[in-house]
């Protein structure tokens, strides 16, 4: 299988850019990477804290969010038109080069 290539821009503005395998999700990867992601939740869509804002060209290659992570999203700190949260983008062949960038904050309402 071959991989595909992610880029992760920090809140400060530094790019890192990682090969992964396919068919993990971003909070998979963030978590392997040692990123500052903190899905308090463990990927089960119940905090915001994967959240991550895709750029704008790759955003309309991600499968809609449904209803559930919509209002998970609605949680997040600085949400925008093209966030989502990390746990449920699953990296495919179709994402290959894809830029997502980290939010300054989060917000754990799960109290962990």
């Amino acid at each position: 299988m071959s991989k595909i290539t992610v880029t992760f821009i920090h809140a400060d503005g530094s790019e890192q850019q990682v090969e992964t395998e396919q068919n993990v999700t971003v909070l998979q990867l963030a978590h392997e990477l040692g990123l500052e992601m903190e899905g308090a939740c463990e990927g089960n869509m119940a905090c915001s804290t994967c959240h991550v804002i895709v750029e704008d060209k790759d955003f309309e290659r991600l499968p809609a969010a449904c209803e559930d992570e919509e209002e998970m999203l609605d949680l997040a700190v600085g949400l925008t038109a093209t966030s989502r949260l990390g746990c449920q983008v699953l990296l495919t062949r179709e994402l290959d080069g894809i830029r997502l960038f980290l939010p300054k904050a989060t917000r754990n309402m799960m109290g962990f």
